[in-house]
């Protein structure tokens, strides 16, 4: 039986968090991150902005998309960040990315549930930062 985390992304920032998760379920844990729309981004809010717009941007061709696709909303945004930290192309990395769902909201049936909070991965401080919800509908993303 696999142990499931569920983790509140509320004010934790995105690199530290995904690490964490990255590892968790490349040792067979499964991960159900919640309130990604709420995970921060540390930096500039230009620069970053600036940053997915050109990741978002790079597949483009003239009106046509040709890849590579980058998501908009903010829970996909979450699992492609972990993606990148992960063997995905290897079925060992498939596997391990199929046990990591997030979501943008609280979910019914996890409402009650006691979330998981990860002390290291926690905004601590007042540094600039966006939030994945910003990031999303800066984007284009409508949730």
């Amino acid at each position: 039986m696999r142990k499931l985390e569920i983790i509140d992304g509320t004010e934790h920032v995105m690199g530290r968090l995904a690490t964490y998760v990255a590892k968790q379920i490349l040792n067979g844990e499964e991960i159900v991150v919640v309130n990604a729309d709420k995970i921060v981004v540390t930096g500039r809010k230009e620069e970053i902005l600036q940053d997915y717009m050109q990741r978002r941007n790079r597949g483009l061709k003239g009106h046509k998309r040709k890849g590579p696709y980058y998501p908009r909303m903010p829970d996909r945004l979450f699992r492609r960040t972990v993606r990148g930290m992960i063997p995905y192309q290897e079925p060992r990395g498939r596997a391990a990315y199929r046990r990591l769902m997030a979501y943008i909201d609280v979910p019914k049936e996890f409402e009650g549930k006691d979330f998981l909070v990860i002390e290291n991965a926690l905004e601590k401080g007042s540094r600039s930062k966006m939030s994945l919800a910003d990031i999303s509908r800066g984007l284009g993303a409508k949730f």
